[in-house]
C-alpha cells in the first residue's frame, strides 16, 4: 500500500476486524500481534486481540473433562482503529494469510456479532460435547437398564443427556439416560 493509494481508513473509530490464520495457528498469531503491539508502540491503535473459544465437556475412556475448543477455525478476531501502519503490522504477523473482507479492503465485524461471540464464550455452563447421533444404536453400560441395547431418539446437547429406544416386552420405551451411560454397539 502507498501513500498515493486511495484506501480511505477511520482512523478515529476502534472496530473489531477478522484476521485469516492458519489452521492450528491461531494462538500463536494471537500471541504474537500481541508481542508486535508492544515492540512497535502501536497500543494507541490496536487494542485487542481475541481467539474465540468455549468450554465443550468432552468425554474420553468413561470420564468428563471440561476442554476448550476454538469457536471458528483459523479465524483471530483483533479490535483496532484501521489505519495503513495498524493494518500493516497485523496483516505482516507470520502466520496471517489476510483480513477478512472483499478485495483488499477489511470488512469490521458486526458489534452485535462480536456481542454474540463474547456471550457464547463466557457460558460459565460447558456445553457437552457427545459423540453420538439420533439413530445410533447404544448399549446401556450403567443403571437400572444396564446390558439392554437401544436406538437413541433425542439428545440434550445442553444437559449431555440422550433419549434412548429400549425394547422391553415387545414395545420399544423411552428411557433417559446420561451420555455416559452408553456407549455404541
Amino acid at each position: 500500500m502507498s501513500a498515493t493509494s486511495t484506501k480511505r481508513y477511520d482512523e478515529t473509530s476502534k472496530r473489531w476486524y477478522a484476521i485469516h490464520t492458519y489452521s492450528g495457528y491461531e494462538e500463536k498469531v494471537a500471541e504474537s500481534i500481541k508481542q508486535r503491539i508492544e515492540s512497535l508502540d502501536m497500543g494507541d491503535k490496536i487494542f485487542d486481540v481475541l481467539v474465540p473459544k468455549e468450554k465443550m465437556i468432552e468425554i474420553k475412556n468413561g470420564k468428563r473433562r471440561i476442554a476448550e475448543k476454538k469457536i471458528f477455525q483459523g479465524y483471530v478476531l483483533v479490535n483496532m482503529k484501521l489505519s495503513e501502519d495498524a493494518w500493516y503490522t497485523v496483516r505482516n504477523t507470520p502466520g496471517v494469510t489476510g483480513f477478512v473482507g472483499s478485495g483488499s479492503d477489511p470488512t469490521p465485524v458486526e458489534m452485535s456479532e462480536i456481542e454474540k461471540i463474547k456471550k457464547r464464550m463466557g457460558l460459565e455452563q460447558p456445553k457437552h460435547k457427545i459423540d453420538f447421533k439420533i439413530g445410533d444404536v447404544v448399549n446401556i453400560i450403567d443403571g437400572p437398564f444396564k446390558s439392554f441395547d437401544g436406538s437413541i431418539s433425542d439428545i440434550d446437547p445442553q444437559k449431555g443427556k440422550l433419549k434412548v429406544l429400549v425394547n422391553m416386552f415387545g414395545r420399544e420405551t423411552p428411557v433417559e439416560l446420561d451420555s455416559l451411560q452408553v456407549k455404541k454397539v
